[in-house]
C-alpha cells in the first residue's frame, strides 16, 4: 500500500512540475503515473549501474555528478514514455532537483509508524 502511494505522490509531483516548468510536459494524469513507475525502475535498475560505472568522475566531483546521472535517467523515462517531453538536459536536471525536492515533502506526509 505504501508502495502505491509513493507512486501516486511521485505522479502528483510530475504533473505539478509539468505545469510550472516550460520545459517539460506530461499530456495525463495516467502518463504521468507511467512516469513515476518508469522513473521508479529506472533509478532501481539502470542508476546503481551508472553510479558504479562512472564511480571515479562522481569522485573527482565531489559527488556532483550524480546530478547529471539524475539528468540521464530522466531523459531514459522521456525516450520510453510517450506523452512525456523534456526538452533538453538543463531541464532534466533542473526537474530531477525539484522533483526529489517535492517528493521529500510529500513523502513526510505519509505515515511510517510501524
Amino acid at each position: 500500500m505504501n508502495l502505491i502511494l509513493r507512486i501516486l505522490l511521485s505522479a502528483l509531483a510530475v504533473v505539478v512540475l509539468a505545469k510550472i516548468l516550460p520545459g517539460v510536459g506530461v499530456d495525463s494524469y495516467t502518463t504521468a503515473i507511467i512516469v513515476a513507475m518508469v522513473l521508479s525502475l529506472l533509478n532501481f535498475i539502470v542508476k546503481p549501474i551508472l553510479v558504479i560505472l562512472t564511480l571515479p568522475v562522481t569522485i573527482l566531483t565531489l559527488g556532483l555528478f550524480l546530478l547529471i546521472i539524475n539528468a540521464i535517467i530522466i531523459l531514459l523515462a522521456d525516450s520510453l514514455v510517450d506523452g512525456f517531453q523534456v526538452t533538453n538536459i538543463w531541464w532534466a536536471l533542473l526537474f530531477s532537483l525539484l522533483l526529489s525536492f517535492l517528493q521529500s515533502i510529500l513523502y513526510s506526509f505519509l505515515n511510517d509508524d510501524k
